[in-house]
């Protein structure tokens, strides 16, 4: 009980001076924690709610220790600078701050119980600042992911190179997760367009090894279910050579050097037939049944 004793009594204390000077430690906070940001405590207009805050943490320090109302505000305020651009360490010194601004009210008291108080308080907030910190490492973390989602949906474009003809055109490392990707755009480009053939050209490709064939192949697999041929094209040298060496077989797909070169085989498939006229121009007939 001893122990109990002084606990309490520093705690009603505190208590008692976050009433008092309310008004004295929000102004002071907001001081701080702007001075903690490099002046930019609501840069890019995420505001802080000083007062919602600490009206909700008084709440939770009360008898009820309630503090969902805490958190949740906590919550956004850190997903919602995590959006803005803040770091962590300004995001979590918006709450450190309020710790400063209480020690300056409990120093002035003077009293035993004030500065005990003020070390139970400074745990409750040091816990609050860990809380922010983890949700905006989380919070970040989700806008990363949904940012390297939308990168890759803008990496793997299907364009419509001809009427029944579509094409994939890649840059960039082919890895599981973009093959996804790969296959259920082709997919669904397939089914809107109707197309009987397809190009995949991996000219952007670096590089071609056995996982990065074994996912062109699945592509080309899910393409032919859906009913269109698939040719490969953008078989540059050093890729041929490679795909050699490592004994990779393609099977019955086609391959060409380029995509042109893969865009006229589709359209002879196709039953389009180039003739040359003079002049060098290309001109183009189908062939009638």
């Amino acid at each position: 009980m001893t122990l109990t004793v002084p606990v309490d009594a520093g705690r009603r204390r505190i208590e008692e001076l976050l009433e008092q000077h309310e008004g004295q430690v929000l102004r002071r906070w907001f001081e701080i924690a702007g001075a903690m940001s490099g002046g930019h405590v609501d840069r890019g207009g995420a505001a802080v709610p000083f007062g919602e805050i600490y009206q909700a943490l008084r709440r939770s320090l009360g008898d009820s220790h309630d503090g969902s109302d805490l958190r949740g505000l906590l919550a956004d305020l850190s997903r919602s600078r995590a959006r803005q651009g803040f770091t962590p360490s300004e995001t979590a010194n918006v709450v450190f701050g309020l710790k400063e601004a209480v020690y300056e009210i409990a120093e002035a008291d003077g009293s035993p119980e004030a500065l005990r108080g003020f070390v139970w308080f400074s745990r409750i907030v040091d816990d609050h600042g860990l809380f922010t910190f983890e949700t905006y490492a989380a919070a970040r973390e989700r806008i990363i992911s949904d940012q390297a989602e939308q990168l890759l949906e803008l990496s793997t474009p299907v364009v419509k190179l001809w009427e029944g003809i579509v094409a994939v055109p890649l840059i960039g490392t082919l890895d599981s997760a973009r093959t996804q990707v790969v296959m259920e755009k082709l997919l669904q480009m397939l089914v809107e367009t109707g197309s009987e053939h397809a190009v995949i050209d991996i000219t952007g490709v670096p590089a071609v090894d056995t996982q990065v064939a074994q996912h062109l192949l699945k592509t080309v697999v899910a393409a032919r279910l859906m009913g269109a041929e698939c040719v490969i094209s953008g078989i540059r040298p050093q890729i041929a050579h490679t795909i050699v060496t490592l004994g990779i077989e393609f099977g019955d797909i086609v391959t060409k050097a380029s995509l042109a070169d893969a865009l006229a085989h589709a359209l002879r498939q196709s039953g389009v037939e180039f003739v040359k006229g003079r002049g060098r121009r290309v001109t183009v007939r189908t062939e009638e049944n």
